[in-house]
């Protein structure tokens, strides 16, 4: 099969969906893989590096009119006249964008969206979310120890002593477990938060503090225990009574990361401009849900500004910032979800009874296949 890789245009967009490692696995398959010139120089990954294992360097035209095209971000409006009918585009194609999926079906694209892959232990390998939630947890303390004015780690010095941030991690997912194993790297005293108690074992087992809400009646009990593994929605009282007690741990931080993002969805909001106005001046925000409107009202996306004293940091695209290594986890991810969709015989077959192919399929024969 002829497999294109475009340059990413979006802007601040400096990842590829590609790289030569990824693209020499292709060519062994029997495909033949073109990359437009100066896609992975954003990455580290110079045009000789591809050409090297095999690929063909083009213009963008060339690595557009391809059977398959695989991308970073979705096609923007502008480059949709560039693909065929009948292309297969494989990406972060934003399920939830419902004007942009009506455009990829109406251009007869066969479109696969790998946000939409189901969370199983099969669809781990190409799960794109987590890989770049690991870099945007990671990416988001280097950010809060370069903005804030003083060190991370406990410093004895002749001088005196200098006390170790305090960091407040909200929203134990795959970027805030993330977060917490970095900050503790620097030598911060980390507490952090969750909306489902049941994470307070992975919390603890990487050095930092769950910040615990006691259970008051038998409803919010057996609701923090689930079901088949998974949490349930805790009941009101408990989440007012965790609001309160995670206001009390921002006021005395220097440092709040949050992470709390709901698909399709605004962001909840976690911080108020009342617990921003109790923190100390000189304390950092780094709010990754800024793209999705913050956790914090004061953040404002793709800036970094200072409100009643406190540094936010509302930076959209974190593993953008980690182009080379985010890139080389996505590539792999998109490798391996090709391998779902792609035949011995470098043909296209679209299997609807496999789980994740049906999941990820949404746009095919000009229709949206996602609501």
């Amino acid at each position: 099969m002829l497999i294109g890789i475009p340059a990413e245009t979006m802007a601040g967009e400096t990842r590829v969906a590609a790289t030569p490692e990824t693209v020499k696995k292709l060519k062994a398959q029997g495909h033949t893989v073109r990359i437009q010139a100066h896609a992975g120089v954003a990455a580290s990954m110079p045009d000789a590096a591809y050409e090297a294992v095999g690929a063909d360097i083009t213009d963008a035209a060339a690595a557009w009119g391809c059977d398959m095209v695989l991308k970073v971000r979705a096609p923007q409006e502008s480059e949709m006249a560039l693909l065929r009918p009948g292309t297969v585009v494989v990406g972060m194609l934003n399920p939830f964008d419902s004007a942009g999926l009506q455009r990829m079906a109406q251009a007869g694209l066969t479109a696969f969206a790998l946000e939409a892959a189901p969370r199983t232990s099969r669809a781990q390998s190409m799960d794109v979310l987590s890989s770049q939630a690991n870099i945007a947890g990671y990416k988001a303390v280097m950010i809060a120890a370069d903005k804030y004015q003083r060190i991370f780690p406990m410093l004895m010095t002749a001088a005196g002593t200098v006390k170790a941030a305090r960091v407040v991690i909200l929203g134990v997912g795959v970027a805030g477990l993330q977060a917490i194993a970095t900050a503790k790297r620097l030598g911060a005293v980390i507490e952090a938060s969750d909306v489902r108690p049941s994470v307070k074992e992975q919390v603890e087992s990487l050095g930092a503090k769950f910040i615990d809400v006691p259970y008051e009646t038998q409803e919010e009990k057996e609701a923090a225990e689930g079901v088949g593994g998974y949490a349930r929605p805790m009941p009101q009282s408990w989440l007012d009574r965790q609001k309160a007690e995670v206001a009390k741990r921002v006021a005395a931080a220097d440092i709040v990361i949050t992470t709390a993002l709901i698909p399709g969805r605004a962001a909840p909001v976690l911080v108020t401009e009342d617990m921003v106005k109790a923190m100390k001046p000189g304390s950092v925000i780094v709010d990754l849900a800024a793209a999705q409107g913050g956790n914090c009202p004061l953040t404002e996306a793709n800036a970094v500004v200072v409100k009643h004293g406190v540094t936010l940091v509302g930076e959209t695209n974190l593993p953008a910032l980690v182009a080379a290594d985010a890139s080389a986890l996505y590539a792999r991810n998109v490798l391996d979800f090709l391998k779902l969709v792609l035949t011995k015989e470098a043909t296209l077959q679209i299997d609807l009874q496999d789980d994740i192919v049906a999941a990820c399929l949404v746009a095919h024969e000009g229709v949206v296949r996602r609501s």
